[in-house]
């Protein structure tokens, strides 16, 4: 094959060594990497890049022949057809990853080099090719099976055992190709059993601020940054889940990571939490001494009732977001439940209850209690620290959580809300769950952020 060489450089250039116009009409995307334009999406070889240029020297390489290895996905074609076509329907793959792996398989499969002239990589066990390295996408996936094997000498229950493990991946748009096409590709030509992914939950672009989010000239919001703003862990999954670009792609400012951290974690879920919780603990005379009133009679209270109703539709649909891999929507109606516990405590005016009408008011707070306690449960996959406080403030062991992800499927117990948790059980100590991020610290984040990694490090200067 033809590849780019830099005499300045004097050597063959990785993809991402290369950078031109991407020659897929419409698209005029000046920086196109040599194996993937980022703007359409299309895989390219280097050669196929418009004014081609070095990233490391800004030269114009020259165009050379060298001996490489090809996966002969032509003659896979049939194989994997039949495996997208059923797996796609039986996975509910997202409409984002059937559209590109569609689009690709309408091109025409053809063979796909697996090799580079490299010296960083996994090396080829091959005496030709003991000079070059497998592509990174090649090998990356093969990668999920060796971590496996490292950590198991049992790694075949998972990856040679189809009838009873299923696969599920999770990336952005830009690596659909490699674990659609080439991953299965790879398996499938061994003509062995293996474990072949089953579901694809795919993302969009997630933007920042008025620009992309780009790691390599670093513009955004990344781990390190994260950590050292000091927002804790969950908010930042929250804002990112709730965010989430399943079908297009979305923005991240400051100023909403604020409003969603203030009205919804701590206006919505964090007071209604502690609402419940301090109420409980309050004294006898005031409330229940943090012991959880007994509710005999919950099932013939209708406002109870109702919310139980309403809850267990709504379990329902999480479980059916959950199991088709919709985590934004499981997080919202999870966030909904939560308004509904607000909306509960609002109209049952519990404060006044305790000393007008004291058997209807230890209902309405069992139930509430049971409902932090399911909030909790079905918060877990999303901020996990927030599930283990509330737990500790239940207290309430983290091995006895509801489960709606085994063969029982407990969803029926959440039309008796109440029946959650025990009475007479008693409670740990409540404390507020998040603190409030004001402007001066979203102004300050907004301000340290800007721009690009050395626009950043020349302020600091």
């Amino acid at each position: 094959m033809q590849q780019l060489y830099c005499e300045s450089c004097q050597r063959f250039l990785a993809d991402r060594f290369v950078v031109g116009s991407c020659p897929t009409e419409g698209c005029y995307n000046d920086f196109a990497r040599g194996d993937q334009c980022e703007k359409c999406g299309k895989l390219l070889n280097s050669t196929d890049l418009v004014d081609p240029k070095c990233k490391v020297c800004g030269v114009t390489p020259c165009v050379r022949d060298t001996d490489h290895l090809f996966l002969e996905l032509p003659q896979l074609r049939e194989k994997l057809e039949k495996y997208i076509d059923e797996t796609s329907v039986a996975g509910s793959w997202s409409q984002n990853a059937i559209h590109i792996t569609d689009s690709w398989l309408k091109e025409g499969l053809k063979p796909r080099c697996i090799t580079r002239d490299l010296k960083w990589g996994v090396p080829v066990p091959h005496e030709k090719y003991k000079d070059k390295v497998f592509y990174v996408w090649f090998d990356a996936p093969i990668g999920y099976i060796s971590i496996t094997a490292c950590y198991t000498p049992e790694w075949e229950k998972w990856w040679k055992n189809p009838e009873n493990v299923e696969l599920y991946q999770f990336m952005g748009k830009d690596n659909v190709p490699f674990h659609t096409v080439m991953f299965p590709s790879a398996l499938l030509g061994t003509g062995e059993n293996w474990t072949l992914m089953k579901t694809i939950s795919v993302t969009e672009y997630l933007k920042y601020e008025s620009g992309k989010f780009s790691k390599t000239r670093g513009i955004g919001v990344f781990g390190n940054d994260a950590k050292a703003t000091n927002i804790p862990a969950d908010v930042w999954r929250y804002y990112l889940l709730s965010n989430r670009p399943e079908a297009s792609d979305a923005v991240f400012t400051w100023t909403d990571l604020q409003a969603k951290f203030n009205n919804e974690l701590i206006n919505n879920l964090g007071n209604f939490v502690n609402r419940v919780l301090s109420f409980i603990a309050k004294p006898e005379g005031a409330g229940y001494s943090s012991i959880i009133p007994d509710a005999p009679n919950a099932d013939s209270h209708p406002l109870s009732q109702s919310l139980a109703e309403t809850v267990g539709k709504l379990v329902e649909q999480y479980i059916d977001a959950m199991d088709k891999v919709k985590l934004k929507q499981g997080l919202k109606i999870a966030m909904a439940i939560s308004s509904e516990g607000n909306a509960y405590l609002q109209e049952s005016q519990f404060w006044k209850l305790y000393k007008q009408d004291a058997a209807s008011c230890a209902i309405v707070m069992k139930t509430s209690a049971a409902l932090v306690y399911l909030l909790a449960c079905l918060l877990e996959p999303f901020m996990l620290s927030f599930s283990k406080d509330v737990l500790q403030q239940l207290n309430l062991c983290t091995k006895a959580q509801i489960s709606f992800c085994d063969e029982k499927r407990e969803i029926a117990k959440a039309n008796r809300t109440w029946d959650l948790v025990p009475a007479n059980h008693k409670i740990g100590k409540p404390v507020p769950l998040f603190k409030a991020l004001d402007n001066d610290a979203v102004a300050r984040f907004r301000e340290v952020f800007a721009g690009s990694q050395a626009e950043r490090n020349a302020r600091v200067s």
